[in-house]
């Protein structure tokens, strides 16, 4: 039977995020989502924060560690991977979960009741949406297919 693996998540970068490149050239972004949920019980709000590791290859980690920092808040969706590692102070395997970054969405902090998602190409233009550069010409009615 297939699996299924998606994570969407929605919260605040803890810090700036980390930047690398390996050996081979790929860079590589790493970064932490505080994410917080909140609940009623008994009439009396609660409040968990989950502190998510987070990691984006490529031009998306590019994108990512130009335009956002400490603080920012950030949608991301990708899968949830586990990867091991040796320690290097006790020897011990360790392992550890953390969210592979397929697709992002900046949300404006400028005024904190604008929750508006800005997509990946619109950071890339300045904050505006893209609008193709097209002859001014009359458009034939003609040739719409509906």
């Amino acid at each position: 039977m297939k699996g299924f693996n998606k994570t969407i998540l929605m919260g605040n970068l803890t810090k700036d995020v980390d930047m690398r490149t390996t050996p081979n050239g790929q860079s590589v972004a790493n970064f932490t989502l505080a994410v917080t949920r909140t609940w009623k019980n008994d009439g009396e709000t609660q409040e968990q924060t989950s502190f998510i590791p987070c990691v984006a290859w490529g031009k998306t980690g590019e994108v990512i560690a130009k335009y956002v920092g400490k603080g920012s808040p950030l949608l991301v969706s990708g899968r949830l991977d586990q990867r091991t590692y040796d320690d290097p102070k006790s020897g011990n395997k360790r392992s550890v979960y953390e969210v592979s970054v397929e697709d992002f969405n900046f949300i404006s902090n400028n005024n904190p009741n604008d929750r508006t998602p800005m997509t990946q190409a619109q950071a890339l233009n300045g904050g505006r949406d893209f609008v193709p550069d097209f002859e001014d010409k009359p458009i034939d009615l003609s040739e719409i297919p509906f």
